[in-house]
């Protein structure tokens, strides 16, 4: 069994477990949210706690970052085979950098593309655009 530890602040990173979740694995994943009394718990002195994705073992291994999100892929049925691929020496450099520039713009890319999701059923949906009023004024500035 593996542990998934998530910010489930993000909606990106909600949206990522939720896909990880509707995966067939190889193996057992437990999702825990990062600021849950549970991770808290399980995984308070670990440094990246919330910052940073966080794969636990059973047999107390982790990884942090880059290699939690290959070790997400490994998991997976249909994405072992990748996590394999962009692990060996002519990729990983590549993975590092992908899974560092989404990680470290998760929030934005998040409020661009998940800004509607709401895990608790009760946030609202909040249009980018600012209003328009019929007289082609913008929140009250004309233009």
């Amino acid at each position: 069994m593996l542990t998934v530890v998530y910010d489930e602040t993000c909606p990106l990173c909600r949206r990522c477990r939720h896909w990880l979740e509707t995966q067939p694995t190889h193996v057992r994943l437990e999702f825990v949210a990062a600021g849950s009394d549970e991770a808290r718990r399980r995984y308070g002195g670990l440094p990246w706690l919330g910052s940073e994705l966080v794969i636990a073992s059973a047999a107390g291994e982790v990884w942090v970052g880059p290699s939690a999100f290959l070790m997400a892929l490994w998991a997976t049925q249909q994405y072992r085979p990748w996590s394999y691929r962009l692990s060996g020496n002519a990729f990983t450099p590549l993975a590092e950098w992908f899974f560092k520039t989404v990680s470290s713009n998760r929030r934005l890319l998040g409020g661009l593309f998940f800004r509607s999701e709401c895990p608790d059923g009760r946030c609202v949906r909040h249009d980018r655009a600012r209003s328009r009023d019929p007289r082609g004024m913008r929140d009250g500035v004309h233009g």
